[in-house]
């Protein structure tokens, strides 16, 4: 198992690679400068403009700056962000874990959601619970994330006042714990407040629901699908035959053997949670990665949009060397050769 370990650790760090280069190089060729964020688009004398330029290594030609940017990045510095002023492996310090909250909690609610209307579309097939689960699942992957999040907040918040106002994660009369892990909820535990606790919970539920209702839709229909194909096999047969309670045949033998694709699915999913979360976080001002790439991509803040891209590519292939492993100890027909 940890030889097998090593080899996935070794090609993802190639992976890795080829992505920061690709990264790179896309942002080379797009259109716009980052000397007119810098100089806020006034003409300056010739000689700030070459400071600045050697300042960001602009003078040097592509395959030089992408070597000392690199070079930089393994040694966990990412450069200064034109926006903020600020180290971008600071910014992603800080705005990362509102995001890595928000989209777990979506996920959480994805799977805990997912799997039971799968496996009961799956059970009462071609009934009306599974054309209602059918038809909600279709909606969850039809409807846009910033009109689902609009809707929910005009209809939810300012018509029933059910949920919170759209304005980050707590209210602006509570004050926030003391950072100690950078997770909301957690920091609140940790402190000992309750109040802060249950109302960042109730400003999180919205924007997670939203976030993750694509998630939940394509788990709904997956799980479904390889439930009913599962169903259908001899050993499934058999059980019945051998008198099994329909509770232990359809989790216990069934849902097991359904996993896997919906591993497979969850894992993807995760790493699309903590990448496109831009919208969700945009309409409900949530503080996190998605509106730190929306600010900073309107500047042409190159640093940040490296430190970004580069963040979402290691998740992507962290979360997939994960899965893999999840297969190994899943199904055994799975060869670490």
């Amino acid at each position: 198992m940890l030889r097998f370990i090593a080899r996935r650790v070794a090609m993802l760090g190639a992976t890795l690679l080829v992505a920061s280069f690709a990264i790179y190089g896309a942002l080379y060729l797009a259109p716009g400068s980052p000397i007119a964020a810098l100089t806020g688009g006034r003409t300056v004398p010739p000689e700030v403009l070459a400071q600045l330029e050697a300042r960001y290594h602009l003078n040097e030609p592509f395959l030089t700056r992408y070597w000392l940017w690199l070079t930089s990045a393994l040694h966990g510095d990412l450069g200064e962000s034109i926006v903020t002023h600020r180290p971008v492996s600071d910014d992603l310090r800080q705005y990362f874990p509102a995001t890595l909250e928000l989209s777990t909690t979506a996920l959480v609610l994805s799977v805990a959601l997912g799997l039971p209307l799968g496996v009961l579309a799956a059970v009462r097939r071609n009934r009306l619970i599974d054309h209602f689960i059918r038809f909600v699942s279709l909606i969850g992957v039809s409807v846009p994330v910033f009109w689902l999040g609009l809707l929910g907040s005009i209809v939810l918040w300012y018509h029933l006042n059910l949920l919170p106002a759209p304005s980050g994660q707590l209210d602006r009369d509570i004050t926030p714990p003391p950072t100690r892990s950078g997770l909301l909820l957690i920091d609140c535990l940790l402190s000992g407040d309750g109040h802060a606790f249950l109302n960042a919970l109730w400003h999180l539920l919205l924007p997670a629901l939203v976030l993750g209702a694509y998630t939940l839709g394509i788990i709904t229909r997956m799980t479904r699908g390889s439930m009913l194909e599962v169903l259908g096999q001899d050993y499934m047969r058999t059980a019945r035959a051998k008198g099994l309670s329909g509770f232990r045949i359809v989790v216990l033998h069934g849902l097991r053997n359904a996993l896997l694709p919906t591993i497979t699915l969850a894992g993807l999913a995760y790493g699309s949670l903590l990448s496109g979360a831009v919208l969700t976080e945009t309409v409900f001002s949530w503080p996190g990665i998605g509106l730190y790439a929306t600010q900073t991509a309107g500047e042409a803040d190159f640093p940040a949009i490296m430190g970004v891209a580069l963040l979402t590519a290691f998740l992507y292939v962290m979360i997939n060397l994960v899965i893999d492993v999840l297969y190994v100890v899943l199904n055994p027909q799975v060869r670490l050769g």
